[in-house]
């Protein structure tokens, strides 16, 4: 089966991508030149500005032909409500309309005064492969009133999702999406060539200032 693909970022995320790229390159730049020439205001305050702004105009267009993760094809809200609402267990107790919320784009979902803990756990990680799914279950110390509910789901998602896409916070366990094999591909070369290009573009220009 074809792997879904998501929309291009845009024009604005481009500009915006490659002037942090320059702003990257700049600071570099104007690291270098104080170094090599404390005294030199002009050219230290020239190489914070127009780096950024240059590459924002250069590079713009081609990051801008980047693809965005593939997203849900409903509001996460009302995808994540209608799956799990299989586990509503009545008024004063877990229900989606009270303990499934979201932000626009994330997905929470409160974990307390649930009894089937792992049936929630791996509906919500099917929806995780799109959307980043926010799991709440307190401290897990003796004080919280569930001390077992961040151990039981944190196991459950621990056997499910690998390391890299699972976060524990203080009160949460977060899950992020799979990315696509085209994304992770395109971020992986042009991580490549700013590693290798930035360095000697730096080294260069304090080989310059040096004379």
């Amino acid at each position: 089966m074809e792997e879904a693909q998501g929309e291009p970022v845009g024009l604005g995320m481009g500009f915006q991508a490659g002037g942090l790229i320059g702003l990257y390159l700049g600071f570099s730049l104007a690291t270098i030149s104080v170094l090599t020439d404390a005294e030199n205001i002009q050219r230290t305050v020239s190489l914070m500005c127009i780096p950024p702004f240059l590459f924002s105009i250069l590079l713009g267009p081609f990051l801008a032909r980047r693809r965005k993760p593939v997203i849900l094809t409903k509001e996460p809200l009302i995808e994540a409500r209608e799956k799990l609402s299989q586990f509503n267990e009545g008024q004063g107790k877990w229900r989606v309309l009270s303990h499934v919320s979201s932000d626009g784009v994330n997905l929470r979902i409160d974990m307390h005064n649930l009894e089937n803990i792992e049936g929630v756990v791996d509906a919500a990680l099917e929806l995780a492969e799109k959307t980043t799914v926010k799991f709440i279950v307190g401290r897990g110390n003796i004080k919280s009133s569930s001390p077992k509910l961040r151990n039981r789901v944190l196991k459950r998602v621990e056997d499910s999702v690998g390391v890299l896409r699972r976060t524990r916070k203080a009160k949460s366990i977060e899950v992020n999406p799979v990315k696509s094999s085209e994304y992770n591909d395109y971020q992986n070369k042009l991580n490549r060539i700013l590693l290798i290009l930035l360095p000697i573009v730096s080294f260069l220009a304090w080989l310059e200032m040096r004379n």
